[in-house]
């Protein structure tokens, strides 16, 4: 293990995230607030252990797969503590393990909460709150690659730890360019979502960290009833339309602009994302027309609430856990299934239940005729066995972990469908989830164990499991392999 190496790699990163808190501190001087003291305060921590890990020097600059997971999953959980210390110095969420949960909930871009009141927070903090969701939507790691040099060697075996989806690789031939392009096309749509919540009348403030929230699918409001306070339809659906967008693999972006658009079209993934939310949006808008809404709410409803649920965004605009139980079985449904590899989104992604899914079939088929030979193909190109395995192997450790989470946080003696949809909804990178934990809820009330639990749900998810379950193996840390 190069340790000196990851140590000046996690320098850098808590250097980087030193100066992203100097915009909520601005955003602390522009509305004369007193948290500007916790901000500095955080500012000055994080640069003075940022350097202080760049003082270990290294011959050897190359980074192997193992080092790149445990940079990532290291600068995650380092990110969140520092980054929870404005919450907590500030004084207005006194317990550090509920600071570092909100945090933790932003930077996974999950949206799960521990605050009642939403509201009486000062606005830099709502600021750095939903500006964590942007920072780790597309990934702070990625950001780094695309504003510091870097060896492509180096740079590979990180992004591939932090990039979701079953796998990753170059837009272009440098891996820095391709950082930049993925940084470009999400700024680049942020600005424009914010645009368009700002012509619909929606307050300036609000607009940005909406769009942030929207952006990097994590759906903090700064509203108490979330996006339902703003009462807007227009709101509503500019909100829905871009959570749909940025659930979308973000190389199909990348080909429009270089005018492959024809070929992005036919994306099976993205065929079967759309198909899946369509087909929600039906079943579920007509299982509430036999309710007490009508046939244009039952579908302004089930179309906003599809696309918050499968790309894990978690905005709401009413309380979906007194839906149908068909409403609630797909929206949990959708919850694990996310949306699509190489977008900002959460769950175990569109692609691999398309594996998944095709791989099933084709053990059916062979189970008929052993002697066929058959392959499991995506956009007409055969999946290397490899890449099948790992699919079926990320399923069972998803489904493991979150069982062995739901124990833990059964402790705490809550109702089944708070229990299980707590972690689906901590896993998934969601928010919501149903009972106690649904639109109307939060997790304040959870005990401390229950909610270290969700905090390790909520990184593992994001960072697809092997990150985090590496830094709890011994052979990964005392094997001299590469």
């Amino acid at each position: 293990m190069n340790y000196p190496m990851i140590f000046n790699n996690i320098g850098k990163i808590l250097l980087v995230e030193a100066s992203l808190l100097v915009i909520p501190a601005i955003v602390a001087i522009i509305y004369g607030e007193h948290t500007l003291l916790s901000f500095s305060l955080t500012i000055a921590i994080l640069t003075a252990v940022g350097l202080l890990c760049l003082r270990k020097k290294t011959k050897k600059k190359s980074i192997y797969a193992k080092e790149g997971y445990v940079i990532v999953a290291l600068s995650w959980i380092l990110m969140s503590l520092f980054g929870a210390l404005p919450f907590f110095l500030s004084g207005h969420i006194p317990s550090f393990v509920d600071a570092f949960f909100e945090t933790v909930s932003g930077f996974t871009t999950t949206g799960s909460t521990i605050l009642k009141e939403i509201e009486t927070l000062p606005k830099s903090l709502l600021f750095w709150r939903s500006f964590t969701h942007w920072i780790g939507g597309m990934g702070i790691l990625v950001f780094v690659i695309a504003v510091m040099p870097k060896t492509e060697s180096t740079s590979m075996h990180v992004m591939r730890a932090e990039v979701p989806g079953p796998t990753v690789g170059k837009l272009v031939s440098k891996l820095r360019a391709s950082a930049r392009i993925l940084y470009g096309i999400y700024f680049v749509l942020t600005i424009v979502q914010a645009v368009f919540l700002l012509a619909g009348g929606m307050p300036l403030f609000d607009s940005i960290v909406t769009s942030f929230a929207t952006a990097g699918t994590g759906g903090f409001a700064v509203l108490n009833n979330s996006i339902e306070g703003y009462n807007s339809l227009y709101s509503e659906m500019v909100i829905a339309v871009f959570m749909l967008i940025f659930g979308v693999n973000f190389n199909l972006y990348y080909m429009f602009l270089i005018r492959q658009g024809k070929q992005a079209i036919k994306s099976e993934e993205l065929r079967w994302y759309l198909g899946i939310v369509a087909g929600s949006v039906i079943v579920i808008a007509l299982s509430l027309i036999n309710t007490k809404h009508g046939v244009a709410d039952s579908f302004r409803y089930s179309f906003f609430q599809v696309a918050s649920i499968i790309t894990t965004t978690g905005f709401s605009t009413t309380n979906f856990d007194t839906w149908p139980m068909i409403a609630k079985f797909i929206l949990v449904f959708l919850m694990i299934i996310g949306a699509c590899a190489g977008s900002t989104g959460g769950g175990i992604k569109v692609s691999r239940l398309i594996i998944l899914v095709k791989s099933g079939l084709r053990d059916i088929k062979k189970a008929i005729n052993p002697r066929s030979i058959e392959t499991v193909k995506v956009d007409k190109r055969t999946v290397e066995e490899p890449v099948v395995k790992s699919v079926s192997v990320f399923f069972a450790t998803y489904i493991l972990i979150a069982a062995a989470s739901m124990f833990f946080v059964a402790i705490d003696g809550r109702d089944f469908a708070t229990t299980s949809t707590a972690v689906i909804a901590c896993i998934g990178n969601i928010g919501p989830g149903l009972g106690a934990v649904g639109p109307y809820g939060n997790f304040a009330d959870f005990s401390v164990l229950s909610k270290l639990v969700l905090s390790f749900d909520m990184l593992a998810g994001r960072l697809e499991l092997i990150p985090m379950l590496m830094l709890f193996s011994p052979y990964a840390w005392a094997r001299k392999y590469q």
